[in-house]
């Protein structure tokens, strides 16, 4: 499949995309999962509004670096000059394409009208696509839902009209937006749009891809062309390794032992020091976020967890994680211990 001048080539594994998570696709996540096996990575969403106005937040958001790439940037909004005028300065980051968030499930971003909120209005929908594709230099894809609701999947006509005014690959994350995260994603959608030989474009297909096995199998009975991982990601980037493998050996990889757990927080935090922009007490309080994957399926993991909960500033992260590499059972040691 391609995306602009980027091509992934056929073999036993379809290309692994990392999904874009709000507050979780950051640079130095995205780096992670690229070097445990994610062909493509695209950052959180970017409210195009702030782009615009020249927020700094949101400019951080849009540093891409050339360790991660391929990289999509992706953007959401509901104004179509906003939109363009986005898309448009993106293009002095120089991403391998644009990605437009049609799929976001959150109250205060589809009462604008954005993310999932377009799902309501598709003529709308196409024409802001239209828009940015014909004001861009950049490719340009969609990251969407099936529909609204169960009575309003229509995306059979999206994919057409998108493919229409020049989208370059569509993924779809295989619910409704009145399903959230809840149910089981329904692919047999996914292999509808495989299915008709007028939609030309790659399909990247999202939703409870959760451990190899659903990836052969959602691959095998519905064959997208690429298949998008997010929420099994966090906190596990060893998820696209495990996936690869799987693919070509059809055996499972063993799990990363504790040492391999407590060395990736680590690098994360140094990633995320060095990449991120932020002031170090908020990055280590971000990255609590991710403690419940790194240490899944661990012996002790909920006394670990709560251990690394309470660091407050690099150095204290790191002494907590060398406390725990020299912990071989349930230890009793005091805060201050923890901590100093």
């Amino acid at each position: 499949m391609r995306i602009g001048k980027v091509e992934w080539t056929g073999g036993a594994v379809p290309p692994l995309f990392l999904a874009p998570m709000e507050n979780v696709s950051d640079a130095a996540f995205r780096r992670l999962c690229r070097e445990m096996g994610a062909d493509a990575v695209v950052t959180e969403f970017i409210s195009s509004e702030a782009l615009i106005r020249e927020i700094e937040k949101s400019w951080k958001k849009a540093q891409i670096w050339d360790e991660e790439r391929p990289v999509g940037i992706q953007i959401f909004g509901a104004e179509e000059a906003a939109m363009r005028e986005a898309a448009r300065r993106l293009e002095k980051v120089q991403p391998d394409w644009i990605d437009i968030n049609y799929g976001c499930p959150v109250s205060k971003v589809v009462c604008k009208g954005a993310g999932a909120g377009i799902l309501r209005d598709v003529d709308r929908m196409e024409y802001l696509t239209q828009k940015i594709v014909e004001h861009t230099t950049l490719p340009v894809t969609v990251k969407t839902r099936l529909g609204w609701d169960e009575k309003s999947i229509r995306i059979i006509e999206v994919a057409h009209r998108l493919q229409r005014v020049g989208i370059q690959a569509l993924a779809v994350h295989a619910r409704t937006r009145a399903d959230g995260y809840k149910g089981s994603a329904r692919w047999e959608w996914i292999g509808q749009l495989k299915a008709d030989p007028a939609i030309t474009i790659p399909i990247i297909g999202n939703g409870d891809i959760d451990s190899p096995q659903t990836a052969w199998h959602f691959y095998r009975t519905y064959r997208p062309d690429a298949l998008m991982i997010g929420r099994a990601a966090i906190g596990y980037p060893w998820i696209f390794r495990e996936i690869k493998y799987y693919f070509r050996t059809g055996e499972q990889l063993p799990p990363p032992s504790l040492e391999e757990r407590l060395s990736m927080i680590e690098k994360h935090l140094r990633y995320a020091l060095r990449l991120l922009l932020e002031p170090p007490t908020k990055i280590v309080i971000e990255l609590r976020k991710h403690y419940s994957g790194y240490l899944r399926g661990i012996s002790n993991a909920k006394l670990y967890r709560s251990w690394l909960m309470e660091p407050r500033t690099p150095d204290e992260l790191l002494r907590t994680l060398d406390i725990i590499r020299k912990a071989a059972a349930p230890l009793t040691l005091s805060r201050q211990e923890r901590i100093i």
